[in-house]
């Protein structure tokens, strides 16, 4: 029988079900993976990047550094009169208030940089996806608020420190930087408000030409304030601020201008103009008054030199930049005490130039000379190439000797010094070689004037003009003091039992002594090539600069105690222990070691350190630092006293090489008292005047700038024809200005009973004239000597 349920064939034989693709659960998985860590990410991310997890991302703002941002501000300079007279600074910004800017400069920064300004909170999500889109196209766009902005300029968050391990990374860097300027804007929106963060964009901006914030940007650009811009300026320095270099008006015109109209488009389009007014201004061009402030602003003086050593040093050792920290720093320094001292310096050598210009041209040589007067061959060449000028030529010029000749000799116009003109200088057409030996023709001087009881320094003038002669005379120079160094000679005779009524007579000298293992001898000559031989007082000989009285002296109380005490009294610079020390030939000196060691003998002794600094406050005016008054004694008072009536000498004694000064006669009022030393080198290089009040000290250099530059066997170039008519100058004008409050009169008294001698034979004599000879006043102090006692129509003069 046949089966009713045949076989089926495999044709017709059911189908397996397909086993199920995994790859859609796969997706779904990783998807919800991704979702999560997304969400984690975007959770801990910002966590992340706030706490610089494992130094990734770089340091964020601190919540001190967010609630008081250190903006970098100039320092401040002032004088002890209260006249601010420079600033420092590496970025140069003045911060001040929204009401002291114009309203529509406020209204031009949000319609041109960020027109929903007041709507977000320091990220605009709109402006945000613009930028995005605008990129993608190829549009290049920012998308930053103006929170955002302020947080990259505040706290620099794309370099420096503020950088991580991921900062390095191309793209992911700007992320991390991107990340970091939101998360701070937030920050900043939570604490400031809107026209605070307004107020600190504008004041730390950069708008090109290194100003920084708005105060200094309308100065150089316009030479005017934030509150005076009009519409056109106010639109042109916001548009420097896409590109402070790109659209700098002053070397890019017409970038400026084009960007300064789109600008005022953008005004008039959010309502802050007319579209009229827009149209109109359009077509002005960008009128400048231009001008950048230097490193330091102010006038260019040579103490600043001075006050920054030792502020920096101050700044460095308390952990502030004088350069960023909007330091308000006080000086010793009197302006008025300054100009006087500037103004008397320049009224003199400005003659004594026309003197020393007509002296050598009446001999026919240039003024560098040697010994015998003979002018010295070669002289700027050989001087030539001691400059960095030759050096940077020389080396660009190596191998082509020829080239370098040529370079050394090819003119050009240059601005140079000259004392024809108000403004001291003026353009001559000459080569390297030629300035250089218009320069050396020049005498130069330097100044210094200060308070012995303080020691601070009232009036620092170190050269001519700092614009053309850099070089300090006053604590950079040092050159040998002449015969201002024999009051250290004769402090030391005080101070070991003589009195200024001891005698020694003026004759030829000889003194040996032994150095390097050598013999030597010795054989001081006067001034005058003669010897009086006349008994002298101590104190008639330093009035009068008797150098064998002085080197008599000095082999008597020894060299090696000379050098002591001058160290003793301020004079830091090496001495050599020898015969001359007296004479001022055993060790080159400045006038700041000069004025501090001669103070003090005004100061009862007491050697004070010269100070040009009294204060330093913080940019919010608080006293972080004050510099006293310092001193320690150094000699007694009663040798302090005896010097000071020892200097009175070259007023007070016949023949006293200070007289000179009488040809001031508003130095001489209610019998006023003043004493001094000259001082001047044996071949002329050196003049000297170290003058002293009742209250101040003053120190005065003439020279050339070589010592082989000089006048040549010549009274002109004696210290008491160069310097001593700067200093009688000087302190007319501090006299006559009453509001200084330096008045006449005497020296302090004596400190007690003086166990001294001063009751000399010369005493009573005291000339109010200048008519009294060498050779009269020999005559008279030997006619003194010999009994004759002073004449009667003599006394009180």
């Amino acid at each position: 029988m046949a089966d009713s349920n045949p076989p089926t064939s495999p044709r017709s034989a059911p189908k397996k079900p397909a086993p199920q693709s995994r790859w859609p659960r796969r997706l779904v998985r990783w998807a919800w993976v991704a979702f999560v860590v997304g969400v984690i990410f975007f959770l801990v991310y910002p966590f992340m990047v706030s706490t610089n997890f494992m130094f990734l991302f770089g340091k964020s703002p601190s919540l001190a550094e967010l609630e008081d941002p250190k903006v970098e501000q100039p320092s401040q300079l002032f004088t002890a009169d209260g006249v601010l007279i420079g600033k420092y600074f590496r970025e140069n910004r003045v911060p001040v208030t929204l009401n002291k800017m114009s309203p529509m400069l406020i209204k031009a920064l949000v319609a041109t940089e960020d027109v929903r300004f007041y709507e977000h909170s320091g990220i605009d999500a709109t402006s945000l996806v613009g930028a995005v889109y605008s990129n993608l196209r190829g549009d290049k766009r920012g998308g930053s608020t103006l929170t955002q902005q302020l947080a990259k300029n505040l706290y620099n968050t794309r370099r420096g420190e503020t950088r991580g391990g991921l900062g390095y990374i191309p793209g992911v860097s700007l992320i991390v930087a991107k990340t970091k300027e939101w998360l701070t804007a937030v920050e900043l929106e939570e604490r400031y408000t809107k026209e605070e963060i307004l107020r600190m964009y504008l004041n730390t901006v950069e708008y090109g030409s290194k100003a920084y914030g708005i105060k200094v940007a309308a100065k150089t650009y316009f030479s005017t304030s934030p509150d005076s811009l009009n519409t056109e300026q106010v639109a042109t320095l916001v548009g420097v601020l896409n590109n402070p270099t790109a659209y700098n008006p002053r070397f890019h015109p017409e970038a400026s201008r084009k960007r300064r109209n789109v600008v005022l488009d953008r005004m008039a389009q959010a309502g802050v103009i007319t579209e009229a007014e827009a149209k109109r201004l359009q077509p002005q061009p960008i009128v400048l008054k231009y001008q950048v402030e230097k490193h330091i602003d102010g006038p260019e003086t040579y103490f600043r030199s001075a006050i920054s050593q030792a502020a920096n040093k101050w700044c460095e050792a308390n952990g502030y930049d004088l350069y960023r920290d909007g330091l308000r720093v006080y000086t010793t320094i009197d302006s008025r005490m300054q100009e006087h001292a500037e103004a008397a310096l320049h009224e003199r050598m400005k003659a004594l130039q026309r003197s020393f210009d007509n002296f050598w041209r009446n001999k026919g040589k240039q003024p560098w000379v040697d010994e015998k007067g003979d002018e010295i061959p070669d002289f700027i060449a050989t001087q030539m190439k001691r400059t960095e000028a030759y050096k940077t030529l020389a080396a660009r010029y190596k191998n082509d000797p020829a080239k370098l000749e040529e370079a050394l000799n090819t003119k050009r116009p240059m601005k140079v010094f000259t004392w024809k003109k108000d403004d001291n200088d003026t353009t001559l057409v000459m080569s390297p070689l030629d300035s250089l030996a218009y320069y050396k023709h020049f005498l130069q001087a330097g100044m210094m004037s200060m308070d012995p009881f303080t020691g601070y320094i009232k009036a620092w003038v170190g050269g001519l003009d700092y614009r053309f002669f850099q070089y300090d005379h006053v604590k950079q120079g040092r050159r040998q003091a002449g015969s201002t160094f024999k009051p250290f000679v004769y402090l030391t005779a005080l101070d070991n039992g003589y009195s200024p009524c001891d005698r020694i007579r003026d004759q030829r000298v000889t003194i040996n002594y032994v150095e390097d293992g050598k013999p030597m001898q010795w054989e001081p000559d006067n001034v005058t090539r003669e010897f009086t031989g006349i008994n002298m007082t101590l104190r008639h000989a330093m009035a009068r600069s008797v150098n064998s009285v002085t080197a008599q002296l000095t082999e008597k109380v020894g060299w090696e105690n000379v050098a002591k005490y001058a160290h003793k009294v301020g004079i830091t610079s090496p001495l050599l222990p020898v015969p001359s020390i007296g004479l001022g030939s055993a060790g080159d000196v400045s006038v700041y070691e000069m004025v501090n060691a001669y103070g003090t003998f005004l100061n009862n002794g007491f050697r004070s350190e010269p100070r040009i600094i009294t204060r330093i406050e913080d940019r919010n005016g608080n006293v972080i630092a004050q510099f006293d008054p310092k001193q320690h004694r150094a000699i007694s008072p009663e040798t302090a006293w005896l010097m000071t009536y020892m200097l009175r000498g070259g007023m007070e004694e016949p023949g006293g090489t200070s007289q000179g000064l009488w040809d001031y006669p508003d130095l001489w009022h209610n019998d006023n008292q003043i004493g001094g030393k000259t001082g001047t080198t044996s071949n002329y290089s050196d003049g000297w005047y170290m003058g002293m009040t009742k209250d101040l000290m003053t120190g005065v250099w003439v020279g050339g700038e070589d010592r082989s530059i000089h006048f040549f066997r010549s009274q002109q170039g004696e210290g008491g024809r160069m310097a001593l008519p700067i200093f009688g100058r000087y302190m007319e004008k501090v006299y006559l200005d009453k509001k200084l409050g330096y008045t006449y009169g005497h020296f302090p008294k004596a400190p007690g009973k003086i166990s001294k001698k001063t009751n000399c034979l010369t005493a009573d004599y005291r000339p109010r004239r200048r008519d009294i000879d060498t050779v009269a006043a020999d005559d008279l102090l030997e006619r003194m000597n010999n009994g004759g006692g002073v004449p009667d129509s003599l006394k009180g003069r």
